[in-house]
């Protein structure tokens, strides 16, 4: 796996053979040491000129992430934020439980998400912010993340996966 960076975006590749392995064992399997070689990975891909001032991953819903025991975007901001000097803040919240994404037709993604997450202002360095998920199918996490992150004064975003 090796990062491609397009405009606004930074991933390991599609969401298939190794890649899709590999994100579903850390997110299912309990297999957290992946974090470390997708972060870094994922870190090496981030465009110096992007400036990032933090990475802020997408969160999970306070239920899902008791039930899980972690959230794995948080895992793989904390090893990008490391590998690049700057500091993974949690600074958006999911204050709505939602459908499981994954679960559903694209045309009701949107919806789903609408008004489920909130940032929060104080949280954030000023500067550009990366914000990180695991996968991204059809972007609508990433954009409801966008614009509670936009409600908050930021308006200079890259993102970042590990598979799409």
């Amino acid at each position: 796996m090796r990062p491609q960076p397009e405009p606004h975006l930074v991933t390991l590749g599609r969401y298939v053979g190794p890649t899709r392995r590999a994100v579903r064992a850390l997110k299912f399997g309990g297999a957290h040491d992946l974090s470390g070689v997708l972060g870094q990975t994922l870190a090496r891909g981030i465009p110096p000129g992007w400036g990032v001032s933090c990475v802020v991953p997408v969160p999970l819903h306070t239920s899902r992430q008791r039930e899980r025991g972690f959230n794995q975007s948080m895992l793989l901001a904390e090893v990008v934020g490391r590998e690049l000097g700057i500091p993974a803040v949690p600074a958006v919240r999911r204050i709505r439980a939602t459908a499981q994404q994954a679960k559903l037709h694209a045309a009701d993604r949107s919806a789903n998400l609408v008004g489920a997450f909130r940032a929060d202002a104080a949280l954030l360095p000023r500067g550009p912010v990366l914000l990180l998920d695991d996968v991204m199918t059809s972007g609508a996490t990433l954009l409801a993340c966008r614009d509670a992150l936009n409600a908050a004064g930021v308006h200079q975003l890259y993102y970042a996966v590990i598979a799409r």
